[in-house]
Order: C-alpha cells, then sequence, then structure tokens
C-alpha cells in the first residue's frame, strides 16, 4: 500500500473458489514460482561466493534457458509472468539485503513457504468484475464481500491459498476514495498492555478480546490429534493439519478484525495519535508472557494505525521505549523510583491517585506533544528541584 499525491494504491483481498481444474493449475503455477526463486536463489548464491553479482536480467536469460531443457520443460506449462514477477520479488530481496534492510533471502519450502502467484496486465483479463487468468478458459468464482472503486481496473492480481486450504485474490488499485480527513485538534496517548489491548488518555479501556485464548481449548485438542498421525504425507495427517490450520486461521480473522475495527476508530476520532515504541520482537522471548503479547499483536496494531494515519493526513508518534511513562506522574512530574507490574494504582506524593496504564498513557500524550513542538525524541527523564520533570515543564512551557 503506497500513497502518492493524487491517488493510493490499495489491495482489495477476496475470497474465491477454484474449479478442480483451477485449483490444479493454480497449484502447478505455485510450485513452478517456487522452482524458480530457488533456481535463480541458489544461482545467485553461487555467483555470490565468486564474489560476482546476478542481477535481474541476467537470471530472466537463465529462466529462457531452463525452459528450452527437457528436466525443466514443465516451465512452459504454466503462465510465464508468475514466473518473471518472482525473479523481480527475488531482485528486490538482494536489495534489500544490499541496503541492510534484511536478511540474506532464504530458499522457499514446499510445506512452509506461502502459496502465492502474482500477475501483471499482461496475464490476466478483468471485464465488469469478471476476472480471467492466463491458461484459464474461465473466470474465478469470486466472493464480492465489498465493491471496489468505481472504474478501478487493477494493475496486479495476487493469487494466494493459505495453510487452511482457502484460496484468496488480492487486487492492487488506485483507490480515489481514500482523502485526508478533515483536521482536529483533538490527540490522544494509547499505552498497549496484556489487562487491556488498549489504555487511552481520556481514561477510556478497551478489553483484551484474547482471541487465542477462546479457541485454546479447541486447538490443543487438534493439535493432540496432530501430534499422533504418523509422520508423512498421509491423508488422515493431511485432514488433521487441516484442522489444526482452521482453528488458526479463525482466530487471526478475529484478531485482524478487532484491530481493524479500532485502528480505524482511533484515525478517524484523532488528528494526533502518541504511541510507546515497543520492541515486540525482544519482549516476545520472555517465555511467560510471550503467547500473550503474541495474541494482542501490538506489532500488528501499530502497522495498520500508521498506514491508515498516512492515508488520511493525521500524525501517529512513537515515544522512546525507554521513557519512564508508568513512573511518571502526569500531574506533577516526580518520577518514582520503582514501579513494579502487580502495582496498578499508586499515590504519588502530590497526593493524586493513578491508576497505573492511564497515567502512562497520559504521559505519552505529553511526550508526544513535546516531540511534535521540538523534534527531539524522548529519552528517561529526572526530576528536577521544582519538582518537575524536564519534559513536564517542556510541555507545561509550550501549552496555552
Amino acid at each position: 500500500m503506497s500513497v502518492t499525491t493524487n491517488h493510493v494504491k490499495r489491495a482489495f483481498k477476496y475470497r474465491f473458489y477454484p474449479t478442480d481444474a483451477q485449483a490444479a493449475e493454480l497449484s502447478r503455477t505455485f510450485g513452478c514460482v517456487r522452482k524458480v526463486y530457488n533456481l535463480a536463489l541458489a544461482a545467485r548464491t553461487e555467483a555470490w561466493t565468486r564474489q560476482q553479482r546476478v542481477n535481474y536480467s541476467q537470471t530472466s536469460a537463465l529462466l529462457t534457458a531452463w525452459k528450452k531443457t527437457e528436466e525443466l520443460a514443465f516451465l512452459n506449462d504454466v503462465s510465464s509472468v508468475p514466473l518473471q514477477q518472482t525473479l523481480r520479488h527475488l531482485q528486490s530481496a538482494f536489495t534489500n539485503f544490499f541496503s541492510k534492510r534484511a536478511k540474506y533471502p532464504r530458499f522457499k519450502s514446499r510445506k512452509k513457504s506461502r502459496k502465492s502467484a502474482e500477475y501483471t496486465t499482461s496475464g490476466f483479463r478483468f471485464r465488469e468484475r469478471r476476472l480471467t487468468l492466463a491458461k484459464m478458459a474461465e473466470p474465478l468464482a469470486i466472493v464480492w464481500s465489498r465493491p471496489l472503486p468505481k472504474g478501478a481496473k487493477p494493475s496486479t492480481v495476487t493469487v494466494s491459498q493459505d495453510s487452511a486450504g482457502r484460496w484468496f485474490v488480492s487486487m492492487l488499485c488506485d483507490d480515489p476514495t481514500v482523502k485526508p480527513l478533515p483536521a482536529t485538534d483533538a490527540a490522544v496517548g494509547v499505552d498497549v498492555g496484556l489487562n487491556h489491548l488498549l489504555t487511552l488518555s481520556t481514561g477510556e479501556k478497551i478489553a483484551n478480546p484474547r482471541h487465542e485464548r477462546t479457541d485454546r481449548a479447541r486447538l490443543a485438542k487438534a493439535q493432540r490429534t496432530l501430534a499422533r498421525k504418523a509422520r508423512g504425507d498421509g491423508a488422515n495427517r493431511r485432514k488433521a493439519r487441516l484442522k489444526v490450520a482452521k482453528i488458526h486461521a479463525r482466530i487471526a480473522d478475529r484478531r485482524r478484525d478487532g484491530l481493524h475495527k479500532l485502528t480505524t476508530r482511533l484515525v478517524r476520532e484523532n488528528q494526533t495519535i502518541v504511541i510507546e515504541d515497543l520492541t515486540v520482537r525482544n519482549m516476545v522471548r520472555n517465555r511467560s508472557v510471550a503467547r500473550a503479547i503474541s495474541d494482542a499483536a501490538w506489532a500488528e496494531f501499530r502497522s495498520l494505525l500508521e498506514y491508515k494515519a498516512q492515508w488520511h493526513g493525521r500524525e501517529v508518534i512513537a515515544v522512546d521505549r525507554f521513557f519512564p511513562s508508568s513512573k511518571l506522574c502526569s500531574v506533577c512530574g516526580t518520577l518514582q523510583d520503582k514501579m513494579p507490574l502487580h502495582v496498578r494504582t499508586w499515590t504519588c506524593a502530590c497526593g493524586t491517585t493513578h491508576d497505573r496504564d492511564v497515567n502512562a498513557a497520559r504521559n505519552l500524550l505529553a511526550a508526544g506533544r513535546a516531540v511534535s513542538a521540538c523534534g527531539a525524541g524522548v529519552r528517561p527523564q529526572r526530576r528536577t528541584p521544582g519538582g518537575q520533570s524536564a519534559m513536564k515543564q517542556e510541555v507545561s512551557r509550550r501549552e496555552p
């Protein structure tokens, strides 16, 4: 999803139900895409060991040569467009690697890697809500759960199958309906947690739905059944694995739906949203809370919030993770020495009794306003002799 001065590129994802022939064709395409990606990665890795670089054009020439061999002649049976696109994706992966934005590309696994194929305009036909892919005679039976923007024409189409066996098609289109919202003076600090998913600086607390815990018993039973099946590609093991995948998919769908509703509401109601810059990847290393943190999906919440704010002309400010939002009094600015996790309410020396999470959200909001005004990061602040922290003084001085 990207934003330009005139429009937003937006992906619209729909479920579809392929015929047996279409499912077989797509499965062949997924396999060929994976094969070409791995062959190209192997060729580039071999060249890398010789301190040489192979670019997209060279891998494209290799693809042409592979198709002429007897061993890889089956690559001619599927559309060439997804095969060329996977080479472009590999080129992007290496570009990110050389720019130190990602690790070295890895080979795709038949069992674990995502099954997908991307088609550009030369690989599909879209007319009157009927999508027909290359090498197919019939259009896909798409469930139009929401309409495409009026007059929209997909620039790329990505077909995928998830681990639960469901088929999806994603269409990338220009969406002129996404525009900046009217400006407002509203601002809110958001503190994420486990007891409550979100606590706002207004005092509102949003319950943590704990989707994984709701289905934990069903999931555990399905996983035990899977563990008893003999390893291999047997039909019984495939059925048991599919049952586990469907439960995981149900949990993920409900979690994503809830996060979309929350982030849309926050972006619509507030001009500025202040959050904490948490390192979720490090936090889930704590085995006692890793399951709960993963279920809360803090990283996904932030991702959704940021791109929606960008779409609608809002601002998301991430305060430094070392800022002591929980230990700092939001009234007088006094910094407490300790604040164990089990302490949910506490009373400051100024006489104010704080709810731990609400106080943290209010401190985040004040810190975010200071960041916006000063253009600087927020580090741990110490109480000044006058009783106010440097951060609190800066906020007080700049606010009317």
